[in-house]
């Protein structure tokens, strides 16, 4: 079995190196010092608790260098995706499978959903139908991602916690392609479910990259103080409330309420969300898989999301502002 992670930066360096340290077939795709780390030194991951573990690694940023692959692990931020297309094509034989591992709405969240919804495409996460039709949602396999990781320097992995990366068919099916990927991760340590309902994992984690990420890219704090100040969590629980109403006319069920969501993202402590990482850091802001492509649902459903549509404006015009955002 052939595995290739296509944007090997924290997470997908994480599952890089669990898999190599299993003896997978795997090989990344990087760039810049990162990469150049990586081939020099190999890949190191620390974590919590662990001595240091570095092991060498294939990795490239020229997928032609690597060849068809049974499986490409996409974990790159959602907006990175559609540019690249195009040049993923070499790593893609007649019987890849393509695991998108990407925050927010996937781009293939209507393929075999099994409603008058039946292959909706969604602008805001896949523009031009760039991954529709060059990827084909046949190929794809959904994957929620849930480890928290971050690179500490080139070709140097800081795992912070989780190891679930929950997996599932747009059909809910068990099929023989995901429990074969659900094996070789559960051999490198790490949890792969098959999920019968994937969307539904979706919605849970979504649920918090929605409100959370804006709010605290626009007032900086971190999510112990935004989930528990009365006003940002009020500003979190219209958010939610809305998407909630959109999720569950697409069939969604939600295992927890929106109170006991909040309470999770408090629970976590004094964590900077990515979108205020990515802010401080003067990197693209993932903007539309995670706040935009809900406001988009709505219009599908034609349900109003007046909460949402003010913080999108405001978290858009603050982006664009800092030079990160161009939507």
């Amino acid at each position: 079995m052939k595995i290739c992670i296509f944007g090997a930066g924290a997470i997908g360096g994480y599952m890089g190196v669990k898999l190599a340290q299993a003896g997978a077939d795997v090989s990344l795709v990087a760039r810049g010092p990162h990469l150049a780390a990586m081939k020099d030194k190999g890949l190191t991951l620390i974590e919590e608790g662990g001595e240091p573990v570095t092991v060498p690694v294939t990795a490239s940023d020229n997928p032609a260098d690597l060849g068809p692959q049974d499986y490409v692990i996409v974990t790159l931020k959602a907006h990175s995706v559609p540019p690249v297309v195009d040049k993923m094509q070499p790593l893609i034989g007649d019987d890849t499978t393509i695991v998108s591992g990407v925050n927010g709405v996937p781009w293939w969240y209507f393929h075999k959903i099994g409603t008058d919804l039946e292959d909706t495409r969604l602008e805001s996460v896949d523009p031009g139908n760039a991954q529709w039709d060059g990827f084909g949602p046949d190929r794809v396999l959904g994957c929620v991602v849930y480890p928290a990781a971050e690179v500490i320097a080139p070709g140097v992995i800081k795992h912070i916690e989780g190891n679930r990366f929950s997996l599932g068919e747009p059909d809910g099916s068990k099929s023989e392609r995901a429990m074969a990927l659900s094996k070789a991760l559960s051999s490198a340590g790490l949890k792969a479910p098959v999920r019968p309902r994937l969307r539904d994992e979706i919605w849970v984690k979504l649920w918090g990259n929605l409100s959370f990420n804006p709010i605290s890219a626009l007032t900086h704090a971190t999510l112990d103080v935004l989930c528990t100040d009365p006003g940002t969590r009020a500003v979190a629980r219209g958010m939610m409330v809305e998407a909630q109403e959109i999720a569950e006319k697409l069939g969604v069920k939600f295992p927890i309420d929106v109170e006991r969501r909040i309470d999770g993202g408090a629970a976590v402590g004094a964590h900077r969300t990515s979108m205020l990482q990515d802010l401080d850091a003067g990197r693209p802001m993932e903007i539309d898989a995670l706040v935009g492509s809900v406001q988009e649902l709505g219009r599908v459903t034609d349900t109003p999301t007046p909460t949402i549509d003010t913080v999108l404006a405001l978290i858009k015009l603050r982006g664009r502002t800092a030079g990160l955002y161009s939507g």
